[in-house]
């Protein structure tokens, strides 16, 4: 069955929590002891309401606040699809978690209270999840009983932030009506919008058409996390090479290339769960046996002959900056891409991105809590690697401070 990783971002209190909630209540995706808890829980018990943000915003310190603070990842199925959604939260200091939580996803909904309109945060995770390469957006304005169902409310924020979307690079943005609350255009059609023609959340969550990076579906990349080596007298002979397909498309026979060393060879055989398979496909954990003994190692890449990724030791990268002190041109870190770390120093700052406007400022290079910038690295090992905007999958990095061991950045390559 098809995944569909969802992420919904929006300003604080536009009820994006109160939104997952409601689509996975009115789907029947609750169970019954997660119900019940939900409704012990719920401060407005005694009217008989449920407060169904309480089922993603699981800290203490959330529910305390009404605030989402962390990334809350929620599982659901239909009959039609499964569904991991992010629900990220909404104040400018935790841009950081947006970033992150969109770097995975194929759709963003954002969304946008009636009342109040087109906000910065709106304007910001939309240019992130634009930056991030995801390429549907839906934008539900929300809490539409308030303002009594109004058309003219819906039609004004739909043409104002059509306005907006002329600086985004995505290939779908739908609109519509939903009051989270009441479950108005979530997973049923509601009475009172009989203006609206569009699909309801469910329904379009459900049809669109998950079209992965075409890269990522043609460009094989295996990364390599073990090589085993039993030599029991059952298996002397035994070399497998364990990973996870990133993306692409394996077969026995297939020729391909090993990075970084460039040596090509032949798959012999591809086997899971101690059977021998025909063929392997993004995300699958297989094992590789190959037609020629070769010096491979953990971090090592099986590369589809003919698409080649790049090899470098000075990639350029967008990141964001997720930690306290700011980076400084010199900083050592390392540099984690899957199963391989490798030690770093950034070389330059180029520009921050602004993004409100997604303007480049050369003169601002100060990367504070924060702030999405384009950086130039320097590594110590050769880099396997792709451009985000080709291979998504094979695009994404995290930098490490080696001191602390705490993660400082999330990035992705932009070398094109």
């Amino acid at each position: 069955m098809e995944l569909l990783r969802i992420i919904t971002a929006g300003s604080v209190d536009d009820g994006k929590s109160t939104l997952i909630g409601r689509l996975l209540y009115d789907s029947k995706a609750i169970s019954l002891d997660i119900l019940e808890a939900i409704e012990r829980s719920s401060k407005n018990k005694e009217n008989g309401a449920i407060d169904l943000a309480l089922l993603t915003d699981g800290l203490r310190a959330e529910r305390e606040q009404g605030i989402t603070i962390d990334v809350a990842y929620k599982y659901f199925t239909t009959e039609n699809r499964k569904f991991i959604i992010a629900d990220t939260p909404g104040h400018i200091q935790y841009t950081r978690n947006m970033f992150t939580g969109a770097s995975n996803a194929n759709l963003a909904v954002i969304l946008v209270d009636a009342r109040n309109g087109i906000l910065e945060q709106t304007n910001r995770h939309s240019l992130i999840s634009s930056l991030l390469g995801i390429p549907y957006l839906v934008v539900c304005i929300n809490k539409i009983d308030m303002v009594n169902y109004a058309q003219d409310v819906f039609d004004k924020l739909v043409d104002e932030y059509k306005i907006f979307a002329k600086k985004l690079s995505v290939k779908e943005i739908v609109f519509i009506p939903v009051s989270a609350k009441f479950g108005d255009n979530i997973v049923e059609k509601s009475k009172s919008t009989n203006w609206y023609t569009g699909p309801t959340l469910l329904n379009y969550l459900e049809k669109v058409k998950v079209v992965e990076n075409e890269a990522d579906a043609n460009h094989g990349r295996f990364v390599i996390q073990n090589v085993i080596r039993p030599q029991t007298p059952e298996l002397p002979d035994y070399r497998g090479y364990a990973g996870k397909v990133i993306s692409g498309v394996y077969k026995k026979g297939d020729t391909v290339t090993i990075y970084p060393s460039g040596i090509d060879t032949r798959i012999k055989s591809i086997e899971q769960f101690e059977k021998e398979i025909d063929i392997a496909v993004s995300p699958m954990p297989v094992i590789f046996h190959l037609e020629d003994e070769i010096d491979i190692s953990r971090g090592d890449y099986i590369v589809k002959q003919n698409n080649g990724a790049i090899i470098t030791k000075s990639p350029e990268a967008i990141i964001c900056w997720m930690d306290e002190n700011v980076l400084t041109v010199g900083a050592k870190l390392l540099l984690q891409h899957h199963s391989s770390i490798s030690k770093v120093i950034v070389k330059e700052i180029l520009y921050t991105i602004n993004v409100n406007t997604f303007e480049k400022n050369d003169d601002d290079k100060a990367a504070k809590l924060n702030t999405i910038c384009r950086i130039a690295l320097k590594s110590a090992n050769l880099l396997v690697i792709d451009d985000y905007k080709n291979n998504r999958s094979n695009g994404r990095f995290i930098l490490i401070d080696e001191n602390t061991n705490n993660t400082v950045a999330a990035g992705i390559f932009s070398v094109i």
